[in-house]
């Protein structure tokens, strides 16, 4: 069976929805199957949903501005899509040898700036001006929010097309790379709401931070559909590659986290303490 890492099809198998799997001695049912699927899909954003939730210690969010960001995320998937259907042609059409130029331009313009883009639209227009966002560490949470939303949705579609195997292989490298660009934009989104004369450059600095990640972790998956460069290279080393960038924006996240997380201890919205940047 083939399998999808971010956003990429690597020969699925779309027939995987209809396999019977036999699980501790017993046959689970077609439904049963899916139903399976469906939970291995929605885990992992539910997971890092909690797990940045829980460290909101100091002022808690109201839960509906949370669902609303989540559901934003999932909305942002729709104008994602539209604006890549509309790019990888023309794309294509400056490079139909697909060439690496094409695959760059695929990884860092067609997908990433349209995901992390359409994300930060969604953020910006809804959470950032809710009076909920009243901390630092609030550009973290309802970051992450919009992008488990977005994820998550994104992760139903690739498992139930494509099995148990893009499951647990998402599970573990993609979902956790979406997360990761949200903090690394929620963190600056976080300081541009409470430092106004450079909120843009914050606000800039935040979404170019998701972008190259998210396009770096992109194309060294994406180059393993160049059948010339797979001559040469082996699909094993290019996943070592995009683990690179992968790695790199989870430290530099837990990194973001731990400094909101002690911008919001020191209550610095109300008392003015200095800013920090990663």
């Amino acid at each position: 069976m083939g399998f999808v890492i971010c956003d990429v099809y690597l020969e699925p198998d779309y027939n995987a929805r209809y396999h019977v799997l036999l699980f501790s001695g017993g046959f689970k049912t077609h439904f049963e199957t899916m139903l399976s699927l469906l939970a291995l899909a929605i885990a992992p954003g539910a997971a890092i949903t909690v797990y940045i939730y829980s460290r909101d210690k100091y002022d808690r969010e109201p839960l509906k501005p949370l669902l609303i960001s989540f559901l934003l995320g999932m909305a942002a998937t729709v104008p994602a899509i539209f604006i890549q259907n509309k790019l990888k042609p023309v794309v294509y059409g400056l490079f139909p040898g697909g060439n690496l130029w094409y695959y760059i331009l695929l990884s860092f313009i067609v997908v990433a700036a349209s995901e992390e883009g359409c994300k930060f639209i969604m953020l910006r227009l809804y959470a950032y001006r809710h009076k909920a966002f009243n901390e630092p560490f609030d550009g973290i949470i309802y970051s992450v929010m919009v992008s488990m939303g977005f994820a998550t949705l994104e992760n139903i579609g690739y498992v139930l097309s494509s099995g148990f195997t893009t499951g647990i292989i998402r599970m573990f490298l993609s979902v956790p790379s979406h997360g990761a660009f949200a903090v690394l934009m929620g963190y600056h989104t976080g300081l541009a709401k409470f430092d106004k004369p450079r909120g843009i450059q914050h606000m800039i600095k935040g979404v170019l931070l998701a972008i190259f990640f998210h396009g770096a972790f992109d194309l060294f998956l994406l180059l393993q559909n160049n059948l010339y460069l797979k001559q040469y290279v082996s699909n094993w080393l290019l996943l070592a590659g995009a683990l690179i960038p992968w790695f790199i924006a989870i430290r530099m996240s837990i990194k973001s986290i731990r400094m909101h997380e002690d911008l919001s201890k020191r209550h610095f919205y109300k008392n003015n303490n200095s800013i920090t940047e990663v």
